[in-house]
């Protein structure tokens, strides 16, 4: 517990856990599972408190992010590296506006940006975190990162589940154009901030990333990574679509 309270820079170098070890998967598996459980409880509400619910979850997000950076200013490590500019951090903004815009076709557009690009954004972070390095598991900033990633798995999976989305691969270009705009001000932004946001300066480590900057080189491999972001899109869609359409046989 000596190291709870402490921001990466003020911990010893060596006291994080290795990817895929132990205390990752442990982690990654309490996390899901916990998802798991609120979505279930989810889907069993009255149409009413699931409502709320769902439209309470965005604001404590945005309540766990400001605690959290209350905690970086009492330690004075805030930093331009954590301002949510992630797209799991850009994931609140996401959900703020698809509950609280007016308008049914901006609650569609975002609700699919919450389950199309959200969901599996915060699933390969789960799987390919890039704090394990720094912290050790009983630590703030390293519980904090997992109960972040598995509250953007429960808004998106409560709201496809309970029908308040309903992606369409014809609707394809909404998430490809949201990137579209958003991609080149991260850039420019990184470029000159020295920061990494959407890792787009470098992958993170051991990660399908790191292995297509092996291959193409930097900044080669963000052709790859492109690419890739709109293979997991197609194969999202692809894979709702099967799922959903199997679900509605075993109804009849």
């Amino acid at each position: 517990m000596e190291y709870f309270w402490k921001q990466q820079d003020d911990i010893p170098a060596g006291m994080g856990y290795p990817l895929f070890g132990t205390v990752h998967i442990i982690s990654a598996a309490v996390t899901l599972l916990v998802a798991g459980a609120l979505i279930f409880f989810i889907c069993r509400m009255k149409s009413d408190r699931q409502r709320r619910v769902l439209k309470g979850i965005p604001v404590l997000m945005l309540g766990m992010e400001l605690f959290k950076d209350l905690f970086l200013v009492s330690v004075h490590r805030f930093s331009l590296w954590y301002l949510p500019l992630h797209i799991c951090s850009i994931g609140i903004f996401i959900f703020l506006l698809r509950e609280y815009l007016p308008g049914q076709r901006a609650k569609d557009f975002f609700g699919e940006l919450s389950f199309i690009l959200i969901f599996p954004s915060s699933v390969a972070a789960l799987i390919f975190p890039d704090w394990t390095i720094y912290y050790p598991a009983l630590n703030f900033m390293n519980l904090y990162s997992y109960a972040w990633h598995g509250m953007l798995i429960v808004y998106p999976l409560a709201l496809r589940l309970n029908g308040y989305v309903i992606p369409s691969i014809k609707r394809m270009h909404w998430p490809l154009l949201f990137l579209c705009c958003v991609t080149p001000f991260i850039y420019v932004f990184d470029k000159l901030s020295g920061c990494n946001f959407f890792f787009v300066n470098y992958p993170v480590a051991n990660s399908p990333l790191s292995f297509l900057e092996s291959v193409m080189g930097n900044p080669g491999y963000l052709i790859g990574y492109a690419g890739l972001v709109m293979a997991v899109i197609a194969i999202v869609y692809l894979m709702d679509s099967i799922c959903a359409k199997t679900l509605s046989k075993k109804k009849f």
